[in-house]
């Protein structure tokens, strides 16, 4: 939508040019971000596009800021893209995930910027969270944490997000508020009835805790009564000390634990390191910040389903 189109700054624009050419068209996923006779919207990950293409509809144009198979917290935002932000309608992020896209959209002129942080409530997790773990002792290798921004893992926080979205883009885009309604509700329904599988899928289970690469799960766990053991923080680059490690190694025989989960945009080395050492298995529990050829289905949905199977199956379920 040009109607209310905005002069990109004269710095943007500079330094969009000191990329050159041939930077511009490395860039041509996403060259086209605004300028459009839709209501653009630019994402900062897949969590964050997939919310605004299930709410927008044919109305809504969206370009993410983050490549598939890009590990987003590692995303330093270039100029190119910064200039993206200043010619669409909306931006749509996760404040506190990505510092450099968090920077940019706070220098930005954009009318619309939609914090999904602002949506629900973030909790300060470590790299032990759910279930047993308030009544253990503090553990010498135990992450003291931080405020945890992954909370589309969690079904019901991410229906609050897409209520939130849906709002936004009514008040954005008064013209076609009640297709974002209708939208909204139809994606609020499908995350209730996801909600619902996990539910019971992992009510009855022979352990309740599990082992993962990085602590992107905690909401997750919160939510249906189980245990998240990460083998590093927050951050999923972080190592582990080697008291951490021993100190999984003792809990998984002690919890009855017989997989070790990794993901597919970080390195699985240290989860099979741990796994083999310890006689477990491994497995993938995808956190689902982006999809690529290996992920396990072709959206959000189907990869939650991937995700609740590989931990039935790994907690046991009855």
């Amino acid at each position: 939508m040009n109607v209310r189109r905005r002069l990109i700054s004269g710095t943007a624009v500079a330094a969009a040019t000191a990329l050159g050419l041939g930077a511009l068209s490395a860039c041509s996923s996403s060259s086209a971000a605004g300028n459009t006779d839709k209501y653009d919207v630019v994402a900062s990950f897949y969590p964050m596009a997939f919310l605004a293409e299930r709410i927008g509809g044919d109305h809504v144009h969206v370009t993410s800021l983050t490549q598939p198979g890009q590990e987003p917290h590692d995303l330093e935002i270039s100029a190119r893209q910064t200039a993206q932000l200043q010619e669409s309608d909306a931006v749509l992020y996760l404040k506190g995930l990505q510092p450099s896209v968090d920077d940019a959209v706070a220098q930005s002129e954009i009318r619309t910027k939609i914090d999904a942080a602002s949506l629900t409530t973030l909790e300060e997790h470590g790299n032990e969270v759910g279930g047993h773990a308030a009544a253990h002792d503090t553990h010498e290798g135990e992450e003291t944490g931080g405020k945890d921004p992954h909370v589309w893992l969690d079904p019901v926080r991410y229906a609050q997000l897409a209520e939130g979205v849906g709002k936004a883009f009514e008040k954005g885009d008064p013209d076609h508020a009640a297709d974002y309604r209708k939208n909204t509700a139809a994606l609020v329904k499908q995350l209730d009835e996801l909600n619902t599988r996990f539910e019971d899928g992992l009510a009855h289970t022979r352990t309740k805790v599990f082992i993962t690469t990085h602590a992107a799960f905690g909401y997750l766990a919160e939510r249906y009564g189980l245990t998240e053991e990460a083998i590093n923080g927050l951050d999923p680059e972080s190592e582990p000390s080697a008291a951490r490690v021993k100190d999984l190694e003792t809990m998984a025989k002690a919890d009855g634990v017989t997989t070790v989960f990794y993901e597919t945009l970080v390195s699985g080395r240290t989860a099979k390191t741990i796994a083999t050492d310890a006689g477990l298995k491994t497995d993938v529990l995808d956190p689902i910040e982006g999809i690529t050829k290996k992920s396990r289905g072709t959206d959000y949905f189907s990869v939650q389903e991937a995700n609740l199977k590989a931990l039935q199956q790994a907690l046991g379920a009855k």
